[in-house]
């Protein structure tokens, strides 16, 4: 049986280092992180996300601006807002929760926080950042981040290994295959999609198999390399629960045999999802400490 990482005890562990470093950070400076979150409209799914990013920014000791705008809020005043906290001393970190109402163009949203506050890390300077690699990089998107992160606490060498990465996204997919080949990581990185042949084949040579399809429970045991590390990405909707109402979710891996198989796997729930807030807090430490003219 796979032995789990468990996203949310890798989650406390770094929001204590992340609050120890914010009470450094005002002993030096006397000043706090600043996050600000941007909301627009009230889809559930987003109220709730975003409620827990200032829950979590507010019990590390941040600074923290929840700052909600009606759904019909024009794409021309959300730039003003976004270009007001750009230039706030106070804020070293500007989140505006996604999806936008269709009105609004998400692209010109995105581009125009200032590349030094995008702690979500989806300007393209920042990925253009990242793709050089080494001191360039400023913020690396929170859900790869995560990734990297849970294969360090975990103990699971990169060096010389072998990663498949199933689905190329802009937010997943396609940064952690840069960040797994970066010097210092050293991983071979393989990176398949829905138009790539003999997927199954690719995954099964794959010391460590990251699966961010969106697609529920397609990667089956006979996917996976026995003793591999197995990270799950996925969080679908499958169901609802009839006693409680609440959605039942499932990864996009099969969970009860391919733990049978890998050496290490983590949980939907429980797994990446509790790290990509955690990183998001890291990133807006780090931000601040910038912002105050130190490197952390």
């Amino acid at each position: 049986m796979a032995e789990r990482i468990d996203g949310m005890a890798m989650r406390a562990a770094i929001l204590d280092e992340t609050r120890a470093e914010a009470a450094r950070l005002l002993e030096k400076h006397g000043r706090k992180p600043g996050l600000a979150t941007i909301l627009v409209g009230d889809n559930p799914a987003s109220v709730s996300y975003v409620s827990l990013k200032v829950k979590t920014a507010l019990a590390l000791g941040f600074h923290e601006i929840q700052d909600n705008q009606p759904a019909d809020v024009s794409e021309a005043a959300l730039l003003a807002r976004i270009e007001a906290y750009n230039r706030d001393p106070a804020v070293h970190g500007i989140l505006v929760q996604l999806p936008l109402p269709p009105h609004i163009n998400e692209s010109r949203v995105i581009h125009a926080i200032d590349p030094d506050k995008d702690v979500d890390g989806f300007h393209p300077v920042n990925l253009g950042r990242l793709v050089i690699g080494g001191e360039a990089v400023r913020f690396a998107p929170c859900t790869p981040a995560g990734i990297l992160e849970m294969l360090v606490r975990s103990g699971t060498p990169t060096c010389g290994a072998e990663v498949t990465i199933i689905g190329r996204s802009a937010i997943v997919g396609r940064p952690l295959s840069i960040m797994l080949g970066q010097k210092g990581v050293d991983a071979t990185v393989t990176l398949v999609h829905s138009r790539s042949a003999n997927i199954r084949e690719h995954c099964r040579r794959a010391d460590i198999l990251v699966a961010a399809a969106g697609s529920p429970r397609m990667v089956k045991a006979d996917w996976v390399r026995p003793g591999a590390t197995v990270i799950d990405v996925g969080v679908n909707r499958v169901g609802v629960n009839p006693t409680t109402g609440k959605a039942i979710l499932a990864g996009d891996v099969d969970f009860d045999a391919v733990a049978e198989v890998a050496g290490r796997i983590t949980p939907v729930p429980g797994g990446v999802g509790p790290m990509t807030i955690a990183m998001l807090m890291k990133n807006t430490m780090r931000s601040a400490w910038l912002h105050a003219g130190e490197r952390p």
